[in-house]
C-alpha cells in the first residue's frame, strides 16, 4: 500500500493575533510540509509569516474568501506531489497536537475524507454555532445520505486528487459544505475523528458574518438539495437504495411518538400551501430545528405544493369550503358548453 503524502494547510485572513501560536503548534508536532495562503491580509500577518523560514506562503492580493484560499492552497500542494492536505483554521480553535490524530486517520483509511469532529457540546461553544452546526448536518444527510457530526469544522484531511479534480461555484465559507457534498456524490468514503475545540479565547477573530454567510450557505444547500433529487437519489435508487432506507428511518423512528409525528406533518403540510412559493423549505427547516419536529416528515409534507399535487389542493380546498358557503354551490360546467 503506498504511504499517504500529506501535509499541512492553513488558510488565514488578519488573524494576526492568533497566527503566530498556531504555527509553532504545528512546528511543536513535527510538522515541516506547511502551506499558508495569505488571503489578502491588511494586519500583522505578512510580517508574522516571515518569521517563520520553513513555510511555503502563498499570497492572494486582495481578500477572495475561505474558499478561495483553500483552492490555490489545494492545487499548489497537489502539483507538488503530495496526496492529502490538512487543513486547520489561523484562529487557534483546534488544537496542532490533533494533527496527529488525523493523520493516522490518513493513515489507516487511504482515499477517505477525514472530518475532525468538534465537541460542539461544550459551555463555552456560542448557541449559533451549534445550531448551524445542526442545521448543516441534516441539509447534508438529505444532500449525501451520509450522517456525519460535524459538517462545518476546518480541521480536515482532504484527498487531493479527487479535490483538485472538483469543478466548485463556491469561493468563501460555503465551500467547506459544497466540496464534502460533491466527494461524497463521487462515491468518496468519510471519517470522523474526533478533535479538541476552543471558543473562550480573547485574541480569537472569526470573519464568518451569520446574515450573508448563512444566506449563501443556505442558497447553496437549495441549489444542491434540488441536484440531489434529480441527479443523486435516483442513481441511489437505482444503485443500492442506501440513501431511501436511511431516510425511510429517519422518518419512522421509533421512539419518536405519534404525536410529533402527526404535528411534523402537519406542519409540513402548512407549509406546502403557505404563499411563500420558493421559500417555503427555506423557512421550514429552521423551524423544524427549533420546534424540534421529525424533519423528514415535516420536508415530504411541504412538497404538497409540488406542481402535480395542485388540482388535489384545488378540490380538496373547494371540498373543506363549502359546508361554511351556507347553500351556495360553484357551479362546474363542462367547458364545451360556453
Amino acid at each position: 500500500m503506498k504511504d499517504m503524502r500529506a501535509c499541512i494547510l492553513v488558510p488565514t485572513y488578519n488573524n494576526g493575533r492568533t497566527l503566530a501560536n498556531v504555527l509553532k503548534g504545528i512546528e511543536a508536532v513535527g510538522e515541516k510540509e506547511v502551506f499558508v495562503v495569505d488571503d489578502g491580509s491588511t494586519d500583522a500577518t505578512a510580517g508574522i509569516l516571515d518569521g517563520f523560514g520553513h513555510l511555503r506562503i502563498l499570497r492572494h492580493e486582495k481578500n477572495r474568501g475561505k474558499g478561495a484560499a483553500l483552492r490555490t492552497g489545494f492545487d499548489a500542494a497537489h502539483r507538488e506531489g503530495f496526496d492529502y492536505a490538512i487543513t486547520i483554521d489561523s484562529d487557534g480553535q483546534h488544537d496542532p497536537f490533533d494533527i496527529v490524530r488525523l493523520r493516522r486517520a490518513v493513515d489507516v483509511n487511504p482515499g477517505a475524507m477525514i472530518m475532525g469532529v468538534r465537541d460542539m457540546s461544550g459551555q463555552d461553544v456560542p448557541g449559533k454555532s451549534s445550531f448551524g452546526n445542526r442545521f448543516s448536518n441534516f441539509w447534508f444527510r438529505v444532500e449525501t445520505g451520509w450522517r456525519l457530526q460535524d459538517t462545518q469544522t476546518g480541521f480536515r484531511a482532504y484527498p487531493l486528487k479527487p479535490v483538485c479534480a472538483m469543478r466548485a461555484w463556491t469561493t468563501r465559507f460555503e465551500y467547506e459544505i459544497e466540496s464534502i457534498v460533491r466527494l461524497a456524490w463521487k462515491g468518496i468514503p468519510f471519517v470522523q475523528v474526533p478533535v479538541s475545540v476552543r471558543y473562550d479565547m480573547e485574541d480569537r477573530v472569526s470573519h464568518f458574518r451569520p446574515g450573508p454567510d448563512f444566506l449563501r450557505i443556505s442558497l447553496l444547500n437549495s441549489v444542491l438539495v434540488t441536484l440531489a433529487f434529480l441527479w443523486h437519489w435516483p442513481k441511489q435508487l437505482f444503485t443500492g437504495g442506501r440513501l431511501w432506507r436511511e431516510l425511510k428511518a429517519e422518518a419512522i423512528r421509533p421512539e419518536e411518538s405519534s404525536w410529533k409525528k402527526s404535528v411534523s406533518i402537519g406542519f409540513g403540510l402548512f407549509m406546502g400551501i403557505l404563499p411563500i412559493w420558493g421559500f417555503q423549505l427555506l423557512v421550514a427547516i429552521p423551524l423544524a430545528f427549533f420546534l424540534k419536529l421529525n424533519r423528514v416528515l415535516v420536508v415530504a409534507a411541504a412538497n404538497i405544493s409540488i406542481p402535480p399535487m395542485i388540482p388535489f389542493i384545488v378540490f380538496g380546498s373547494y371540498l373543506s369550503g363549502a359546508p361554511f358557503m351556507a347553500n351556495d354551490r360553484v357551479q362546474v360546467h363542462d367547458p364545451t358548453d360556453l
